[in-house]
């Protein structure tokens, strides 16, 4: 009789050689890991994606974090790509995902950001076969001034305190130098910023800071030719291609009065 408990006793241990080691994971889940139903990456959605610190600096290392969720009732060890393009970033292998929401650490990378705008997708490896997990929304880190972020920027509320051109009047032909105040009630960040007249671009300038505050920002001299009874500029601050209008406390139409915008 304890010989044939001493046989079933070893047959456990070739069977489950887990049961000599001290594993977070019991047998029967590593048994139904192998054996059980399988996640596929249609259960698996991207929510969230960080990256710390954020913003981040040239040169310094970050370290990304994933809120994964799993719609599946099942839970499996899976490998989590994130890319960049074709070029993998960083990885992770063998972590659990469990049902519901996982929250997914990666190593630390020193992965340089070289292009205007890099957007990161995840990529899962089942069954040695990696395919793209889908996302609730595009990853893009922007460079600001304070470094490259994935977060979203807040532009605004903006404000054009006043607008005045050199010299004013002008006469039909002249160069003119527009000036343009403008107050920022939201976070710092970088835009290109154009004076418009209805939809035609007047004179604009490219990359420049917009502090939270109050700035003032000089426009190149350009020749524009005067031709209606009267001209109505507006000023568009441009994020990220993305055009945002800015609130005056007056309008600012130049009169063919020697063309002024003066009051």
């Amino acid at each position: 009789m304890k010989s044939r408990n001493l046989l079933i006793l070893l047959g456990l241990l070739v069977v489950f050689p887990s049961f000599v080691h001290s594993q977070p994971v019991s047998p029967l889940d590593k048994l139904f890991e192998r054996w059980g139903p399988r996640i596929h990456p249609s259960d698996l959605r991207v929510l969230q994606l960080e990256i710390s610190p954020d913003p981040v600096l040239e040169g310094q290392r970050i370290r990304f974090e994933a809120t994964i969720s799993n719609l599946s009732h099942y839970s499996a060890r899976l490998s989590l790509f994130i890319k960049d393009r074709d070029e993998v970033v960083t990885s992770v292998q063998d972590v659990m995902i469990k049902p519901g929401h996982n929250r997914i650490i990666f190593p630390h990378t020193g992965y340089r950001f070289s292009r205007h705008e890099h957007c990161f997708t995840l990529e899962v490896d089942i069954e040695r076969t990696r395919r793209p997990i889908d996302v609730v929304k595009e990853f893009c880190a922007r460079r600001t001034y304070a470094g490259w972020s994935l977060r979203e920027v807040r532009i605004g509320p903006l404000f054009v305190e006043d607008l005045d051109m050199y010299p004013d009047p002008a006469m039909p032909g002249q160069e003119i130098r527009f000036r343009v105040r403008l107050r920022n009630e939201g976070n710092p960040f970088r835009a290109g910023i154009r004076i418009q007249d209805r939809d035609q671009t007047i004179i604009f300038l490219n990359d420049v800071h917009v502090p939270s505050g109050y700035a003032e920002y000089h426009f190149p001299y350009a020749r524009y030719a005067f031709q209606r009874f009267d001209h109505c500029l507006t000023v568009i601050v441009d994020v990220d291609r993305t055009p945002y209008r800015t609130d005056t406390a007056r309008e600012f139409c130049a009169k063919p009065m020697g063309w002024t915008l003066k009051p």
